[in-house]
């Protein structure tokens, strides 16, 4: 009797090791999941928190995990020794960190036109001053130098003619987000530096200090500016018309909740294009090899590019865009003819500078 319950007891154990061996196996063909910490520009962590694009990344084995800061700030004050990729939001601050860093390669995934976010109150007055005018293709211009010219005269809203809808009594002024910190204000800067600068881009110190004066007013005159390009847009979609009557924003966030139909965007928000307008260029810079994976995954995976589209930005898959601006019927511009290079990081960086000093 024994014998006979030590071979049962054995034939049991034995299954219990073959099932034990399976299902190792089938765990073993489970990819690894490895950890990617990244430092981004703000306007990217909703696409970046979506459990869809964690869940693409996934797939490949991969967690990315991201903190925030201005892309200025990333090059200047961030320890990106603790970080696997920097994803500012324009290419001279990419560049910058890639020499600095001795990066060999850089991935730009997805772009957007800086565009100004407004309402239709504001439009019909920008209109009678001058500054807005209608491209014939579905979008509005807002004219740079028309506008350099207002700010020269220190037009305030309620000297506009015929201004019977926004009586009020500061002055005409873009917001932009803290040009110390954030890339929107930088690139802003570029396109207004570029008009000042005789419509060219400005190559020397000598253009910086020649039109520094001429631009100080479009910033110092704010007052109080967010340092995130997240915290402005935040604020002109709560806060109306009030608080910011005209907002300098990347196209993709205002066209992520015309694509969301999430209703954020109120019937009388209006997005309109600078002339001429930059294009952010959203860079990613390796800083490892599990960096250069990430970077590889944005640009190539069609799902993520996808996905990237769907947050507003342009990818390289020009038809991703092109649909949901059709489906929706988004205020976008088709094609956008007059854009201008930004600066190098240095030649930028020097015109924020000496901006910054003339502060009170």
């Amino acid at each position: 009797m024994k014998r006979w319950v030590g071979v049962i007891l054995a034939a049991v154990l034995a299954g219990v090791a073959v099932v034990a061996i399976v299902t190792g196996n089938q765990g073993g063909d489970e990819p690894e999941v490895a950890v990617v910490r990244g430092v981004i520009g703000s306007e990217k962590k909703p696409f970046f928190d979506d459990p869809r694009v964690k869940a693409a990344l996934a797939g490949h084995g991969l967690r990315v995990e991201v903190d925030t800061a201005g892309s200025r700030q990333i090059v200047t004050d961030v320890d990106l020794s603790r970080y696997a990729f920097a994803f500012p939001s324009s290419v001279p601050a990419a560049e910058r960190i890639k020499r600095d860093r001795g990066a060999t390669v850089t991935y730009s995934p997805f772009y957007s036109p800086m565009a100004v976010a407004t309402f239709e109150p504001i439009a019909e007055l920008l209109t009678k001053a001058g500054v807005l005018s209608n491209s014939g293709k579905g979008h509005q211009i807002f004219d740079i130098k028309k506008y350099l010219d207002l700010v020269a005269k220190g037009t305030r809203w309620d000297e506009i003619p015929d201004n019977s809808t926004y009586k009020a009594r500061k002055r005409v002024l873009l917001t932009t987000t803290d040009i110390r910190t954030s890339n929107s204000a930088a690139m802003y800067l570029s396109a207004i530096g570029y008009v000042a600068n005789g419509e060219d881009v400005i190559t020397s110190d000598a253009q910086v200090a020649e039109i520094a004066p001429v631009l100080a007013p479009t910033v110092l005159d704010q007052g109080f500016s967010e340092s995130t390009s997240e915290a402005s847009f935040d604020d002109y979609l709560a806060l109306g018309a009030g608080k910011t009557p005209m907002l300098v924003v990347y196209e993709a966030q205002y066209l992520a909740h015309v694509f969301a139909g999430d209703g954020a965007i109120k019937p009388d928000m209006r997005l309109v294009y600078p002339s001429p307008t930059v294009l952010s260029k959203h860079t990613l810079v390796p800083l490892s090899a599990d960096g250069n994976r990430v970077g590889e995954l944005l640009t190539k995976d069609p799902r993520l590019q996808s996905l990237a589209a769907q947050y507003g930005f342009r990818t390289t898959d020009p038809q991703a865009f092109a649909g949901l601006v059709a489906r929706t019927q988004a205020p976008a511009a088709a094609d956008l003819v007059d854009v201008v290079e930004p600066p190098t990081y240095e030649r930028l960086d020097r015109l924020i500078t000496t901006i910054d000093a003339a502060r009170p």
